[in-house]
């Protein structure tokens, strides 16, 4: 049996990484006036975060639309078999379930979706293991078994340099912001029940990162940690300087530079960071 894997483009997994594991995106798009752009298809993350400062108003953002998938499946069933389908949590963007939807409608391909409960990269991590369990002759079946396991043993944290974004995307009140930003407060985020919630209060972002790196270096120390990737929100130095630290003192596990895609960006908005691990 021929398996491909596909992904949305939330995941962030770089060209690079996507040639490598084969793994296929779809595009979800944000949209500024009345003009959609597809990420990395019409807009790249640069072009985006050089928008998001020109633009009054935040952007809104859209899941692929079923015929979009559907057209994409399609595509695949030329050559593959089944495909296995990893997106963004169904609780923050409907494109998991019009992927289900878009399989029931396509013949000669099975369709495997699967909820990441998450985004960016820590999505991308699935993808990638699926390619890894492809590679070793799994079937679809075990494929996600793993992947569902796999759950229990990602962490994922973020950090949002402004609250800005969030308060006018309706993900925290005005007062709030106010407060927030007064305080020099960076939440620390995380996913619970597929939607992102705080995890802690920091006062400042060099404490918020800090907190972060302990948490990632006390699960590595105690060898719970087989790959990492720092997502930024154009910053991109911020996370490489992060990953620098990190590999120096840990060379042998695998590090990886991401961002946070237009999509996400949209919320998170500029000098966001986050940190994800597996074992």
């Amino acid at each position: 049996m021929k398996i491909a894997v596909m992904t949305d483009s939330t995941a962030s997994i770089t060209k690079e990484l996507q040639e490598q594991y084969q793994i296929h995106v779809i595009p979800l798009s944000v949209v500024f006036g009345e003009v959609a752009y597809r990420e990395e298809i019409d807009i790249s993350t640069e072009e985006f975060y050089e928008k998001l400062k020109e633009s009054e108003r935040l952007p809104t953002t859209s899941q692929p639309s079923i015929g979009l998938i559907v057209e994409k499946l399609k595509e695949l069933s030329e050559d593959y078999d089944a495909i296995i389908s990893i997106h963004l949590s169904s609780e923050i963007s409907g494109t998991y379930q019009a992927v289900c939807k878009a399989g029931e409608m396509t013949d000669n391909i099975e369709v495997y979706a699967f909820d990441s409960e998450l985004s960016a990269m820590p999505q991308g991590f699935y993808a990638i293991k699926a390619t890894e369990l492809i590679r070793k002759n799994k079937t679809p079946a075990e494929i996600i078994e793993n992947l569902t396991e796999m759950k229990t043993n990602i962490k994922a944290y973020f950090m949002v340099d402004d609250l800005t974004n969030l308060q006018r995307g309706g993900r925290l009140s005005h007062s709030q912001a106010l407060i927030g930003s007064f305080l020099q407060v960076k939440p620390i985020l995380h996913f619970v029940d597929k939607v992102i919630v705080p995890f802690e209060k920091i006062r400042t972002r060099k404490k918020a990162i800090k907190r972060i790196m302990g948490m990632l270096e006390e699960d590595a120390a105690q060898g719970l940690v087989s790959r990492v990737v720092f997502i930024h929100s154009n910053t991109e130095e911020s996370a490489i300087e992060l990953r620098d630290e990190f590999a120096t003192q840990y060379p042998d596990i695998e590090t990886i530079i991401s961002y946070f895609s237009p999509v996400i960006g949209t919320h998170l908005g500029e000098g966001a960071i986050g940190v994800s691990w597996h074992k």
